[in-house]
């Protein structure tokens, strides 16, 4: 017997429907290409959580609701793109022990299944759910993450030295900005122009190009020559800074550096470049321009679409 029927006939023997009203159905459904359960929620005969509790029945599986509240930890959230959890409508709800519970409204869906176990190396769990309580988790936990990551100031840092460069990774990113990393020049020159950061902070003796030739260089490119350019050197003295900043770096730091002071002077530098950006475009009202931002990037997310009470226990998760 065909799955669609016997989810009819469970909808049947649980007094949700008769055996009239699932005979006329399966009539009108003939031919429609559509699945029996969306057919009878479009006939307003069930609504989606009945048909949902009876997948449930049929295939023995646990049921989530409003879920969409409850904390998710990033590391989970991370198992499961943003992409994905919209296009297939899953969500990522524990894992333990090599077991990735997950909410869906298809459990048809093996192909998804299946590569989600050969990516994350787990077993999936599944847990049946409404499409509105799934999408209504997507986007509370998915969709707020890349609005920030698309408000995130991006800083490029060009250093050969991996113990500088690491000590103002973690820095930079505990104040919020997005740190790209190069070891020269020519690597430098390639990120910026690939990832068009807000700021660049560059040393002056690097391998294969250094400073004042990387930015020579980027004046080349004119995607990227009005991007602020700070220069980073050992090299501190008052005629090499005059030096820097008749070569178009917009401001200069001798080493070595307290990664507090970075921080300020960066700070300072992208507010700088905000109000000139701002009188060059003739719009005063920063606030609502980053505001515009989020809402372009909250549509982007949305454009790719086309966890509460648990019925039962979960397997319980160290990592949340």
């Amino acid at each position: 017997m065909e799955s669609r029927k016997q989810i009819g006939k469970l909808l049947v023997d649980s007094g949700i429907i008769s055996a009239k009203t699932l005979e006329r159905a399966l009539t009108i459904q003939k031919g429609s290409g559509k699945r029996l359960g969306a057919l009878l929620r479009e006939m307003g005969i069930v609504t989606e959580q009945e048909i949902t509790d009876a997948l449930a029945c049929q295939f023995n599986l646990r049921t989530v609701r409003n879920f969409a509240d409850h904390p998710f930890s990033k590391k989970l959230l991370g198992l499961i793109s943003p992409e994905l959890a919209l296009e297939k409508t899953i969500f990522p709800l524990k894992y333990h022990d090599g077991t990735l519970a997950i909410a869906t409204l298809d459990p048809f869906d093996h192909e998804t299944l299946s590569q989600l176990a050969q990516k994350t190396g787990m077993r999936i769990y599944l847990a049946l759910s409404t499409k509105k309580d799934i999408i209504a988790a997507v986007e509370k936990h998915y969709m707020i993450r890349e609005e920030e990551n698309c408000l995130k100031k991006k800083i490029l840092l060009i250093d050969d030295s991996p113990v500088f460069t690491k000590v103002l990774d973690a820095s930079l990113t505990k104040e919020g900005y997005e740190v790209l990393i190069a070891g020269d020049g020519v690597e430098g020159l390639k990120l910026a122009l690939m990832h068009h950061p807000s700021l660049i902070l560059c040393d002056l003796f690097l391998p294969r190009m250094d400073g004042y030739n990387f930015i020579l260089a980027m004046k080349e490119h004119s995607e990227i020559a009005g991007i602020p350019v700070i220069l980073v050197t050992s090299k501190a003295s008052l005629e090499e800074e005059n030096l820097a900043l008749k070569a178009g770096f917009i401001d200069f730091i001798g080493k070595p550096v307290l990664p507090a002071r970075v921080i300020a002077r960066v700070q300072r530098a992208l507010a700088t470049d905000e109000i000139h950006h701002q009188k060059e475009t003739g719009n005063p009202y920063g606030a609502d321009l980053r505001h515009s931002t989020k809402a372009a990037c909250r549509a982007s997310v949305q454009r790719r679409e086309g966890v509460g009470r648990v019925d039962g226990k979960l397997p319980r998760s160290k990592q949340q």
